[in-house]
Parts: structure tokens; C-alpha cells; sequence
């Protein structure tokens, strides 16, 4: 729960200090500009404010790894529904009312969260899992995307460490290896999930656990 309301509240934070001229920049995500990776953060707490009140009435199917499903190909920002996010962000016109959602809605889904039972089954996604679990899995998309926010804002600020170790030991879980020691959490993630390539010393140290790399997650 503190990672979650940590990791979701710095990246709410550096949106909401973002330049109008910001929101044109590449993001880190193949295809979005900023404006369309905030855009995906507003869908993104709509979910949570949507899963957190699907309770479910079985027994959980999933935990915060098997939350993710690692795809067998990295996205393009061609996909349907990553298409039809960057028409929305163009809807909004104004970058200032794109905040405003986001601020609205994402101060909704964290009040949420503090108010769940952790212990709760909930469905999403034709999964089942706790909250708590639900929670968890989220700090890793708030991480990776506040990551992917900064990606070219070089004076933003970086996500909580407490997010960035979560996320790395979640990806390791996925990954079903850990990551050399001499990897920051932020090179392991960014390595880990595609979004920067491994230098050669990096590769060299990985050894034969480069070759399960990049995980692209969806």
C-alpha cells in the first residue's frame, strides 16, 4: 500500500509539474508522445477505481506477477487500443485539462486503495487476485511509466527508490531470475523490459540470463 500511494503520487506529482510544451515531447513508450502517456495514465486509474469495486467470489488466480502477461513481441504503438489512446489525448486540446483529469481520477483511485480491504479478491482482466496483490502489481506500472514519462525530461524527477526495488524484485519474480547485483533497479528495469538496450559489459554480466531478455509486458 506505501509503494503503491508512493509510486502513484510522485508520478501524479511530475505530471502535474510538466511545461505545456512538455506534453510534446517523445515519451518512452514506442509511439506516445507525453500527452498520450498521461492520457494512458487517466484510463490507468479508471481501471483501479473500476477493479477495486469488481469484487470476485472465487479463489485468486493470480498473484502481482501472474497479474502480467509477457507478450511474444515489444509494442509499436499501433495496437488498436494504443492507437485510440493517442486520439484522446488529442481530444483533450488543452494540456491543462488533461491534468485536471488525470488529478481528479487519480486522486479518486488512490483514496480507493487506502480504503480497500487488502484482503479482498477482485477481478480484472479474467483474473482474480487480492488487493493487495492488485496493488503491488500496479507499482510496477506506475514505475515503468514514470520512467517512460521522464524518459526525455532529464530534470524530472525519478521514481521513489522504494518503487524502483519493488518493481526490480516483481520483474525478477516475472523474469524467474534476478539481476546482477552491479545493476541499479532503475538499469534493471529499464534493461529488463525493452527499454534500453544492455551495453556489452552488461551483457557480459547477465550471461546466459540475456537470453529470457527483454520481457515486454502487457
Amino acid at each position: 500500500m506505501e509503494e503503491f500511494l508512493e509510486s502513484w503520487g510522485a508520478l501524479r506529482a511530475v505530471v502535474g509539474g510538466l511545461a505545456e510544451r512538455d506534453f510534446e515531447r517523445p515519451s518512452g513508450c514506442a509511439g506516445w508522445l507525453v500527452r498520450d502517456l498521461v492520457c494512458h495514465l487517466v484510463i490507468d486509474a479508471q481501471d483501479v477505481l473500476i477493479t477495486l469495486v469488481t469484487p470476485a467470489g472465487t479463489e485468486p488466480t493470480a498473484d502481482a506477477a501472474r497479474y502480467w502477461t509477457v507478450l511474444d513481441h515489444p509494442p509499436t504503438g499501433e495496437d488498436p487500443l494504443d492507437a485510440l489512446i493517442v486520439r484522446l489525448a488529442a481530444a483533450y486540446g488543452e494540456p491543462h485539462l488533461l491534468t485536471f483529469h488525470l488529478d481528479d481520477l487519480g486522486s479518486a483511485a488512490a483514496r480507493a486503495a487506502e480504503l480497500a480491504d487488502q484482503g479482498l479478491r477482485v477481478r480484472t482482466q479474467d483474473k482474480v487476485l487480492t488487493v493487495a496483490d492488485y496493488l503491488t502489481a500496479y507499482v510496477l506500472e506506475w514505475t515503468l511509466h514514470h520512467l517512460d514519462l521522464t524518459a526525455h525530461l532529464p530534470h524530472a524527477a525519478p521514481p521513489p527508490p522504494k518503487g524502483l526495488a519493488r518493481s526490480r524484485g516483481l520483474l525478477e519474480e516475472i523474469a524467474g531470475a534476478a539481476f546482477p547485483s552491479s545493476f541499479t533497479d532503475r538499469d534493471a528495469l529499464l534493461v529488463g523490459t525493452g527499454r534500453r538496450a544492455p551495453t556489452a559489459a552488461e551483457l557480459a554480466e547477465l550471461g546466459p540470463r540475456a537470453t529470457g531478455l527483454p520481457l515486454f509486458l502487457g
